[in-house]
């Protein structure tokens, strides 16, 4: 049950090394955030962090992240030192003139997500494309890492 519920499975994009790491930094954004929730925004600092799906096919690996609200100049996508980066910012709506806010639920503000990626891809290769609030990274195996069939002789 536990195992189901840890972002950081078997196969995900994150080296073996690194997941320890990631879980404790993951643990300590999930602690804020409860904080935040319990004890008023002003308590804790709290960012947005867009959700993201991670999925691998033969060919490549492919994240898609929700960005609503946003624009393609608002997202930085870059490689550094084997990590995939993703950064932005997610900007407020200023309240206006004979407005009054009852409940602000939506986060914003800067936010990073980092994502590891395997030595087995091609980094120059690596596609990414917005539409309607989704950002869709496809990050390319290298050859060497596509499955090949191996034919049984009888």
């Amino acid at each position: 049950m536990f195992r189901s519920l840890s972002p950081w499975r078997e196969g995900s994009l994150i080296p073996t090394q690194d997941r320890f790491t990631r879980s404790l930094v993951r643990f300590e954004e999930e602690m804020e955030d409860l904080m935040a929730r319990m004890f008023g925004e002003g308590l804790t600092k709290v960012q947005f962090t867009p959700l993201a799906d991670m999925k691998e096919t033969d060919e490549a690996f492919e994240l898609t992240l929700d960005l609503p609200g946003m624009t393609a100049e608002d997202i930085h996508v870059e490689v550094k030192e084997g990590d995939l980066w993703v950064t932005g910012e997610r900007k407020e709506e200023q309240e206006e003139k004979g407005e009054t806010f009852h409940r602000t639920e939506r986060r914003y503000g800067h936010f990073r997500r980092m994502f590891s990626l395997p030595k087995t891809v091609r980094e120059e290769k690596i596609e990414a494309t917005f539409d309607k609030g989704v950002l869709k990274i496809v990050v390319p195996k290298s050859e060497e890492a596509k499955p090949r069939q191996i034919e049984v002789k009888a």
